[in-house]
């Protein structure tokens, strides 16, 4: 039996395809609440981080609720915990697996930026995951030398799982006069206003030609910024399928998101990501992905991808059918 864990959406995109196939048990672990009205879950934890006024305090204090209250007096059932990403949840699932004895398997192994500020804290809850794992399963092959370049073994490469969704959208892809644009991420908080003024100024330089939407994201950091947004057409947070279909039609995307660069690799779309780096190497050496490491960047950067929007090479990710091979793997084990 497997103890899946998982609290944000992005962790559920990419678990579903292996709770359909695997003998599993869940656990939610309290970050994006409206999950609970689609799925069934047979644990809930109560993080309470919301009274504690710096981040730091409020990541120790999530660490603090998991590792409390992780079902212990059930673990005698569990063969395997598995955990996804690199969330300060998925990190606290592992250690308190790692400290009842349970063996730990890691979804989306071996990511790296190598640069613990960069996206912090992100890179360095990966980087302890995997120090206690007994099954890394890595989405590509980069990620696997990543962990064999660390000492890390029982590594295998499987694809990343959140492209099993997206396969009956395969094939109707086109490139349209539409751009996609996420920006969210915590590192680029600091700095959202002037993203969000350069993307304007850009919107509105291109506005005959170009449609940029945005599914503006409703952390206040972000959401507060909104007003600047005058060329760009900012609309409420947008389903998952809703997404991925304007993705299939837009004719690139600027975005900060990692689960992002894949999909749209997926569908052979370029993407500019608005970081300073990206655990997803493979995506810039593909060509899928272009890198904007500051906000003055961005308006040379949209000209260049206008210049060559389209790539056609293979997408590093994997194939669509990730579930199918881990679920034979661990029938092996």
């Amino acid at each position: 039996m497997i103890l899946i864990c998982f609290g944000t959406r992005p962790e559920w995109l990419k678990i579903k395809p292996l709770v359909e196939k695997l003998d599993c048990k869940l656990l939610f672990t309290g970050q994006h609440q409206d999950l609970l009205d689609e799925i069934d879950v047979d644990y809930r934890l109560y993080p309470n981080a919301k009274s504690h006024n710096s981040s730091s305090m409020r990541l120790n204090a999530v660490m603090e609720d998991c590792l409390a209250q992780f079902p212990s007096y059930d673990s005698k059932y569990f063969d395997y915990v598995l955990v996804q990403g690199d969330t300060a949840t998925a990190f606290a699932c592992a250690l308190a697996a790692f400290n009842l004895k349970l063996r730990v398997i890691h979804l989306e192994a071996g990511l790296r930026t190598n640069d613990l500020d960069n996206p912090y804290p992100e890179e360095g809850y990966r980087q302890m995951i995997s120090r206690i794992t007994s099954i890394n399963l890595c989405p590509t092959t980069l990620a696997a030398q990543n962990l064999k370049h660390e000492g890390i073994e029982n590594s295998h490469v499987v694809g990343n799982t959140v492209l099993d969704n997206l396969i009956k959208y395969k094939g109707s892809e086109s490139y349209g006069n539409k751009v996609l644009v996420t920006l969210h991420r915590r590192e680029n908080h600091v700095i959202m206003d002037q993203w969000f003024r350069d993307l304007d100024d850009i919107a509105k330089k291109y506005k005959e030609n170009l449609e940029f939407i945005l599914p503006i994201h409703p952390n206040p950091s972000v959401s507060k910024h909104r007003s600047i947004l005058q060329h760009v057409n900012v609309v409420e947070p947008l389903s998952h399928d809703d997404t991925m279909k304007l993705l299939t039609e837009c004719k690139f995307c600027i975005t900060d998101s990692g689960g992002i660069q894949e999909e749209a690799s997926f569908f052979n779309k370029r993407a500019i990501v608005c970081r300073k780096n990206t655990e997803r190497q493979e995506a810039i050496m593909s060509g899928h992905v272009v890198l904007c490491t500051k906000p003055s960047d961005l308006s040379s950067s949209v000209g260049d991808m206008l210049n060559n929007y389209q790539v056609d090479s293979t997408c590093p990710f994997g194939d669509g059918k990730s579930s199918e091979k881990i679920k034979e793997l661990l029938d092996e084990f």
